[in-house]
């Protein structure tokens, strides 16, 4: 046990999990802020929101469980935000311990194993604290007593700040609320117990809720028992803090000090003036907490769901910065103070820390530039006006609309001034111009656009992408749409369209086309064919439905196939190094002219006024391959468009912006690593290492001036490469020669058949006719001795062949010069071998030029070298008219 004030908040936070796991709980590491089992819930805001499915009876593993979860209130009905920084006890992030039992222990345990942590772990003073129950709960009652809480401490409360719902009907319960004394003297803070006038003070402060869900509220308002009974309890760590320390507010506790400090001393002010200054350092000090952890978590600021409200905080905190007297950006810069107080306990955030200072800097870098001229607009309307007077709605309006100021913002920024905004004037002028922009989409020719989807997206908004950190997510149908118009459920077999308030699949833009996979509810399954994005954020996915029914307003599961997104993702990052290599090897007149990445194939068209060789696609192909072996990050940032152009991103050919853009940097952009950098909304890999190997498979024309190329990425690039391997090595085992000769193997074929190609067309065109009517009468036997100018042996023997068969008994000698080198062919009829063997006439002739032949005796060949051939001819007819 630590004496009162001096444990920190390191401590805290470790005796509570070590408190617990003694009582037999599983700890459980904080979630995600970003909930993915409640599609209804923008942020973790509890700590029972990662046990849903344990609470519900979905997952049963887990019987007790303990966790230090993190927090953020700013969006929706559950919204912090105006409040923050006004107050000793409001925040947007803060840290929720519970203890959790799922049909186990049930109130007692928690009870009493809460109020030993609290005062004998923690030595909090039990006569400092009450506690309060549901008025008719009178186990609770007695369990108190039994830890020794007397009567007036044992305070009843019949309304429903100490009875717990989920909603119209399901589990319910009554709540058990511990409250701490922060002044017994009440001279610093103000304030009466629980249940009497003057609650709302400061003084006495809830520290814990223990809430025991017990009942299954009916329709008919009647309330059955569970069968299983659930204890889910919270204790706030800000507010346990400021007990255990003895302070009067939670900024006032070590979670916030150094954070506060850090922040007055980057601004130049000293926290604890007691005057607007501290209200500006405690809001900069709670969103940078926010802000933070939000980045880590994957949400980043964009003008749409979860990002709006990032943004929002991220700008309120900005803007008080300026009011203390800030221009330039700081908030930044607070990362490694905010690191070193909790990156202990969420070791993410340490591994995150420089991407977020990234992006906080970012934003404060755009923010500011038109923070001033925000202001300026909003103190010239402000001029002539007075506390309590209203600032009119198309003001209002034009400060979000033109200079970014979430309504939010100027409300804040008019809370101090004691003014408010024109509600009305300001929800007319959006609604004015929600009908300009359907009046436009009407008129923009888009198929997509039927009439339905207007009223869809009034009703529903726009989807929140999720897809860009995940692939599984949670989500709650908000409109289903069938052969044009709206219905209340799609039934088996049935096909239809889809809409949901957040979604992981990607709709088909940009070249890349749409994720598939499946929708799982707990009595049905579909299958998603299809996601296209209408009127600028409606997603709507063409699914069938394989099982079951699936009805509007259903929580449903979104699982996109991972292995086919992967490659998708790699053809894609692959496409942008391609457009790159191509514009260094091509030169810069290369512009893209369209693309598609699908999960088989990248394909890219460009500007180029002829072919592109092999030997240029060959040195592109090497220029890719090169920049994914570097293992480079891939790197996406949200800026300004003008911003974003003027930097020098390029944009996709086809493509519409936003006033935001996403440019996705192949390489740090802050490095000479830095490869591309491009506008695109497109999912990518995170390092250019995934995408493996890179090959092209195709080169065509499209149209004058237009080429396209195909190309391969990861295993399919290696498949490609594979099968020309294999075919090569057959192609050598045919040829009886090694692969690396077998280029100069087929070269050399292809010379000898041009070669035989010749000598055919030579022999062919030998007039035989005309040999036979030379025959000569040697010694009574028909000769005929001729030179054949350019015939191959081949062809001698060919048309010795013949005019053999045309003399029908004679002989035939015949010479030719190829080459360098002589060949001679003789024939001799059947009815004369008995005088003159064809062998001896060739050996005759060929000796003559230094060579010698052979045969049968009805033919025979010879070679020799280079020489006269009529003389050779002449000792042939010799060997005749000896015989």
């Amino acid at each position: 046990m630590a004496r009162d004030g001096m444990m920190t908040s390191k401590m805290i936070r470790q005796s509570f999990v070590d408190h617990f796991a003694a009582k037999g709980h599983v700890i459980v590491p904080s979630s995600s802020l970003v909930p993915d089992n409640d599609p209804t819930l923008m942020f973790t805001n509890s700590g029972m929101v990662q046990f849903k499915n344990n609470f519900t009876g979905v997952d049963t593993r887990l019987q007790r469980a303990a966790s230090v979860q993190r927090c953020v209130r700013a969006g929706g009905k559950h919204n912090d935000l105006e409040n923050v920084g006004n107050t000793a006890r409001h925040h947007t992030f803060f840290e929720m311990l519970g203890n959790f039992s799922f049909g186990d222990y049930f109130k007692e345990e928690s009870l009493t194993w809460g109020w030993q942590w609290v005062t004998e772990v923690l030595g909090l003073d039990p006569a400092r604290m009450c506690v309060t129950v549901y008025h008719d709960d009178d186990e609770a009652v007695a369990i108190w007593k039994k830890i020794g809480m007397a009567d007036k401490d044992i305070i009843r409360i019949a309304t429903s700040d100490n009875f717990w719902t989920m909603g119209e009907t399901g589990p319910c319960g009554p709540c058990s609320e511990i409250f701490y004394d922060l002044d017994p003297t009440g001279q610093r803070v103000k304030g009466d117990r629980p249940g009497t006038p003057d609650e709302d003070g400061d003084r006495w402060m809830e520290i814990w809720n223990h809430v025991f869900t017990q009942f299954d509220l009916q329709k008919d308002g009647s309330m059955v028992p569970l069968k299983n009974k659930n204890i889910d309890t919270g204790a706030g760590l800000e507010r346990v803090m400021t007990a255990v320390q003895g302070v009067f507010s939670n900024y006032d506790t070590d979670l916030f000090q150094a954070i506060i400090k850090d922040a007055g001393a980057k601004v130049g002010v000293t926290y604890g003036a007691v005057n607007e200054s501290d209200v500006s350092l405690r809001v900069i000090a709670d969103h940078l907490r926010a802000m933070s952890f939000l980045l880590v978590d994957g949400v980043m600021p964009s003008n749409e769901g979860r990002g709006y409200v990032l943004r929002r905080i991220m700008r309120r905190a900005m803007r008080h910065g300026n009011l203390l007297g800030m221009e330039k950006p700081f908030i930044y810069g607070m990362l490694p103070t905010l690191v070193n107080e909790m990156g202990e306990a969420y070791p993410e955030l340490a591994r995150g820390a420089s991407m977020a200072a990234d992006v906080i800097k970012l934003e404060e870098e755009r923010f500011g530039k038109t923070l001033k001229q925000g202001m300026s607009v909003l103190d010239e309307a402000l001029r002539d006006k007075q506390q309590g007077d209203v600032l009119a709605g198309d003001v209002a309006f034009t400060l979000y609309d033109t200079y970014g100021f979430p309504l939010d913002l100027t409300q804040d920024a008019l809370k101090g001034r004691g003014m408010s905004v024109d509600m009305d004037g300001f929800n007319t002028e959006m609604e004015a111009q929600r009908t300009r922009a359907r009046a436009a989409h009407k008129g923009s020719g888009d198929a997509k656009l039927d009439e339905v989807w207007f009223g869809v997206q009034d009703e529903c908004g726009v989807t929140e992408f999720l897809g860009y950190t995940r692939l599984v997510s949670e989500g709650q149908v908000g409109a289903l749409v069938a052969e044009g118009a709206r219905v209340d459920a799609l039934k088996t077999g049935e096909t239809g369209w889809m809409v949901v308030n957040q979604t992981p699949f990607y709709a088909e833009s940009g070249g890349q086309v749409a994720d598939t996979g499946d929708v799982i509810w707990p009595t049905g399954k579909a299958r998603v064919l299809d996601v296209l994005k209408v009127l600028d954020g409606v997603f709507i996915h063409k699914i069938q439905v394989t099982e079951g029914a699936l009805n509007v307003a259903q929580g449903v599961e979104l699982k996109v196939d991972a292995e086919r997104r992967a490659a998708i993702e790699r053809n894609h990052s692959a496409t942008h190094l391609l457009f790159a290599g191509l514009r260094e090897i091509l030169g810069d007149h290369v512009v893209q002219r369209g693309s598609r990445q699908d999960e088989f194939v990248t394909r890219f068209d460009i500007s180029h006024p002829k072919g592109v060789t092999k030997e240029e696609l060959r040195q592109v192909e090497q220029w890719v391959n090169d920049r994914i072996w570097r293992n480079l990050p891939v790197v996406t940032r949200v800026i300004p468009k003008d911003e974003a152009v003027a930097s020098g991103a390029t944009a996709q050919f086809g493509e519409k912006y936003g006033d935001e853009v996403r440019v996705v940097y192949m390489g740090n952009p802050e490095s000479s690593q830095m490869i591309t950098a491009d506008l695109c909304g497109g999912t990518h890999v995170a390092m250019t290492g995934e995408i493996g190997l890179f090959r092209f498979v195709g080169e065509s024309s499209v149209a004058a001036g237009i080429r396209r190329v195909e190309a391969v990425t990861h295993q399919r690039a290696w498949e490609s490469f594979a099968t020309d391997a294999a075919a090569l090595a057959d192609i050598a085992l045919t040829l009886k020669t090694k692969k690396e000769l077998v280029g100069e193997r087929v070269l050399d074929l292809m010379a000898k058949a041009k070669g035989a190609g010749k000598a055919a067309a030579s022999a062919a065109a030998v007039d035989v006719g005309a040999l036979v009517a030379g025959a000569e009468d040697v010694g009574g036997l028909k000769f005929v001795g001729a030179v054949v100018e350019g015939a191959d042996a081949n062809a001698l023997r060919d048309a010795a062949l013949g005019a053999k068969g045309t003399l029908g008994s004679g002989i035939v000698l015949l010479a030719s010069e190829m080459d360098g080198k002589s060949a001679f062919v003789a024939a001799v009829s059947d009815d004369l071998l008995g005088r003159v063997k064809a062998g001896d006439l060739v050996n005759a002739a060929a000796a003559t030029v230094g060579g010698k032949g052979g045969g049968r005796p009805e033919l025979a060949q010879a070679g020799g070298a280079a020489g006269d051939l009529v003389a050779a001819l002449g000792a042939g007819r010799q060997v005749v008219a000896r015989r």
